[in-house]
């Protein structure tokens, strides 16, 4: 025979536990508790000196140049080129016959191939371009970091027009039937420009993980387009197309994004062959100076998830939690009280740590090679700084209440935080040694995502990169990324409230 308990409730009268009276119950139990004022304080400092201990053991040397675009992103600017000057409005047009590998390797997804538009020479000059790729069909780019899907592989004819400082893209299928793609403006775009033909090719990376290592190769690879019907009406001081390696090689040294010159054929048909390498997109095999001015708070975690779990399982312990459901009998306030409570004493302390650290970590990165133009001189008021900081806050802030909320379902103080490390530390861990799949998936459904809120680094879906844990890139962008521990909270905190409310104390 089973016999069922009835939860114990108090003949009180509810209206005492009124919720202003429960927040300032819940914290004066929190300030009164010395530990938990210590735990805090120490969790502050370490999260300060370990991002500065991190940022001081990090350098980067040599003599790098870096190429900015016309928002001061750092960018790879490097193709081959056929072009004229096009003073004032007119139009480019080609079709695009053929893309193929020209080193026998297999051909990039975002290979390129296709008319452009440029204020100049110059690397990281403005443009706009419309170009076919191999996998990813036709699309409109502009200045490195926008992109415009276009039709698919089949609509081989590409034209772009100028009128003034707007530039329209255009796609066709057989070069009689066009359709527009986008209509975008660059201001500032001078009265003669370049246009013309080009090609490039990112360079061919292959990433092989395994248990205790990482290793990265890069190829060169090559790409060749031959192109027909290629026209130009508008205003020209010339009716030759000259052809130049942009992000050629310079007086010291070669650029290494397209370190020899590409080669440009014209056959007596008119048809045009360039065969060129390089990329023209956002430079992103870089560190992330922000990403690392944060090292501490994954320390600092351990301190908050201990701090959330003891705020209640200490009370379980020592019975205490009777004495709170005898005078506040209204059970979910109490835990929303207490959730309240932790939360916002531990994104405070989360707030003013992570900001010093930052500060003080930029100044050693800064010290130690990481400054401009490369790296920008950001302050904790800049963005993504800004963003970085405040959601490393609300992510130590997220880690407590998720404990919390385990510790009010197991009532032990030391499952609950077992539970909770596995939950956001131990995927972080592991995805430094497990294969590139298995190891975004953790860092996609497992609190370990909240850490994504930290990047600095915007990755473009237009450019092919490997998104390594241990560069400090993640799968989800920062803010998705946050919402997964912030899910996983709210999770903890439903099964908390389900577990008081099916048991006594």
């Amino acid at each position: 025979m089973t016999t069922t308990l009835t939860p114990y409730r108090s003949r009180l009268h509810p209206a005492r536990a009124g919720f202003g009276r429960l927040l300032h119950a819940e914290w004066t139990k929190f300030r009164t508790v010395r530990v938990w004022l210590i735990v805090l304080a120490v969790a502050s400092v370490v999260i300060v000196v370990f991002s500065q201990l991190a940022a001081s053991g990090s350098s980067i040397g040599g003599d790098r140049e870096t190429v900015l675009g016309p928002d001061g992103t750092a960018v790879v600017d490097s193709f081959r080129f056929a072009h004229r000057p096009l003073t004032g409005d007119g139009s480019v047009t080609v079709r695009v016959a053929a893309l193929k590998s020209a080193d026998g390797k297999a051909i990039e997804p975002w290979a390129k191939a296709g008319v452009i538009v440029k204020s100049s020479l110059k690397e990281g000059a403005a443009y706009a371009a419309v170009l076919t790729t191999p996998a990813h069909g036709v699309r409109m780019q502009w200045d490195f970091t926008h992109d415009r899907a276009g039709s698919d592989n089949a609509s081989r004819w590409l034209r772009l027009t100028r009128k003034g400082d707007h530039l329209t893209g255009y796609d066709s299928a057989d070069g009689r039937t066009w359709s527009k793609i986008g209509d975008v403006r660059l201001p500032g775009l001078p009265r003669t420009v370049q246009a013309g033909a080009f090609t490039s090719t990112p360079a061919h990376q292959v990433v092989h993980r395994a248990f205790g290592g990482t290793s990265e190769r890069y190829g060169g690879g090559e790409v060749t387009a031959t192109y027909d019907h290629l026209t130009l009406d508008g205003t020209s001081a010339t009716g030759r197309w000259a052809s130049t390696d942009v992000g050629g090689p310079r007086p010291n040294g070669p650029a290494p994004a397209n370190d020899r010159p590409g080669t440009t054929d014209v056959s007596a048909a008119g048809t045009y062959t360039l065969t060129g390498h390089g990329d023209i997109a956002p430079e992103e095999n870089r560190p992330d100076m922000v990403q690392m001015s944060f090292q501490g708070v994954f320390v600092g975690v351990l301190f908050m998830v201990a701090l959330g779990a003891l705020f209640v399982t200490s009370e379980y312990k020592r019975g205490m939690i009777r004495t709170t459901f005898t005078a506040a009998p209204a059970r979910l306030k109490v835990l929303a009280a207490k959730t309240t409570v932790i939360a916002a004493v531990t994104f405070t302390a989360g707030l003013l740590a992570t900001a010093v650290g930052f500060t003080l970590a930029q100044k050693e990165l800064r010290a130690n090679g990481f400054r401009p133009p490369e790296f920008p001189d950001l302050s904790v008021l800049d963005h993504p700084a800004l963003r970085a900081v405040v959601g490393s806050a609300v992510l130590l802030s997220l880690v407590a209440v998720l404990a919390l909320g385990v510790g009010v379902a197991l009532r032990s103080t030391a499952g609950a935080i077992a539970t909770v490390v596995v939950l956001v530390i131990l995927p972080q861990i592991l995805s430094f040694a497990f294969p590139l799949p298995a190891a975004q998936w953790l860092l996609r459904v497992t609190p370990a995502a909240g850490f994504a809120v930290q990047q600095g680094l915007t990755y473009y879906p237009q450019v092919e990169h490997n998104c390594l844990p241990e560069s400090g890139c993640y799968p989800l962008s920062p803010w998705p990324g946050l919402a997964v521990l912030a899910a996983y909270a709210v999770a903890a905190l439903l099964l908390a409230a389900w577990r008081l409310r099916r048991r006594d104390a």
